[in-house]
């Protein structure tokens, strides 16, 4: 199981599935992305290409067969540029959790994504206080107000603290990436049997132009729809999708 982190995290965020996984038998495999965590930061490569390129040099350093491949939010673009890019080699499964696939940005083709100016407001608060933007940002990430609070105030704290620990160049460059890059052409690439998972209240990544899309285009995929979850379902329904993971990666 090959686990590829959301945008602005790292590895850490899979803590609980990793251990759900490795506990039903399964070997499970998580890094973090250029530019974030313990990976190097270089001053480029943030797009799709280079990334799922990083994404091949980890399968083939591993010398990985018949491995399940799972995106989360901003990882699921590395997942549909893996298969058109090197033709998802090495991979038998496919999962997409609260994706940005097949494409995020609102245009006059795609009036359910997020408008230019959203966009743009995330790179303008990122340059004016990061750490005050990212942590407006994961209140959002997990439907965090006044009267709901699904986290903690120290789960709050830890991502905040994971986030810094990437370069602002990172994050701008993986934020341009993920709102602006269109994978609805490439999605007809993904050829193995494939997990569609999206909360319909996420407010971060719209499931509308997104999971509902990404489900229309692999007509043949499993898409479930966590009902009243937000972006960041990998706490706030961890239990339920620990358990929708290991009961796709069983099935022979």
């Amino acid at each position: 199981m090959i686990l590829v982190h959301g945008w602005p995290l790292d590895h850490q965020m899979w803590d609980y599935q990793s251990a759900a996984l490795t506990d039903a038998g399964f070997r499970v495999i998580s890094y973090d992305r250029r530019g974030f965590g313990k990976s190097d930061k270089p001053l480029d490569g943030y797009d799709y290409d280079t990334l799922a390129d990083d994404l091949k040099a980890v399968i083939e350093e591993l010398k990985l067969e018949d491995a399940v491949l799972a995106g989360f939010s901003m990882g699921g673009g590395e997942v549909v540029r893996y298969f058109s890019r090197h033709g998802g080699k090495g991979i038998a499964k496919a999962i997409l959790i609260s994706s940005i696939a097949p494409y995020m940005l609102q245009t006059a083709d795609n009036p359910d994504g997020v408008p230019q100016e959203k966009i743009d407001e995330i790179a303008a608060g990122l340059i004016a206080d990061r750490p005050g933007f990212l942590g407006t940002f994961t209140k959002q990430f997990y439907g965090q107000g006044l009267l709901n609070k699904p986290v903690s105030s120290e789960r709050l704290a830890t991502d905040l603290n994971i986030a810094m620990q990437a370069t602002l160049k990172s994050t701008l460059g993986c934020a341009a990436a993920f709102s602006s890059t269109d994978l609805r052409g490439e999605m007809k690439t993904i050829n193995v049997p494939t997990l569609i998972i999206h909360g319909d209240e996420d407010q971060t990544v719209p499931i509308k132009a997104t999971g509902e899309q990404a489900a229309q285009l692999l007509p043949e995929a499993e898409y479930i729809v966590y009902e009243g979850e937000p972006h960041g379902l990998f706490i706030t329904a961890k239990d339920r999708l620990n358990a929708d993971l290991i009961d796709f990666i069983s099935r022979s």
